[in-house]
């Protein structure tokens, strides 16, 4: 399966791509605003991705919406410090298909991911 980790610190990216490494994911790209987020995501068609809110360029919000006009159907999890209840109902009202809260363990991100596949237990269902 293909992902796409989109956060502007690279130590993050790198966070993501070792917490998911045991998943069976190619990462298909790695970008750190959301304007390279959307190119790569429009070449590449990944099965998840990750994207952050606060980034240069275009802020994850907007990217969130952006994807989501080019593929209705994508699995984006959004992985953010700003997770107070306003900032997270906004971002499942925009499509998001979950979020996990900075800083995050390993287990919390795979969970989340199991999660929005459909992996776990068979009756996952995307939040």
């Amino acid at each position: 399966m293909k992902l796409l980790i989109v956060d502007d610190s690279l130590l993050m990216r790198k966070a993501i791509e070792r917490a998911l490494a045991g998943k069976n994911f190619t990462v298909v790209g790695s970008a750190a605003d959301g304007e390279a987020a959307l190119r790569m995501f429009s070449e590449s068609v990944p099965d998840l991705v990750t994207l952050d809110i606060s980034m240069p360029k275009m802020d994850g919000l907007t990217c969130l919406e952006e994807m989501l006009k080019i593929n209705p159907a994508a699995k984006i999890l959004m992985i953010s410090s700003q997770t107070d209840s306003v900032t997270a109902s906004e971002i499942m009202q925009k499509g998001a298909a979950g979020i996990v809260g900075k800083p995050f363990s390993s287990a919390q991100i795979q969970d989340k991911v199991d999660e929005i596949l459909g992996v776990c237990c068979g009756s996952a269902q995307n939040p």
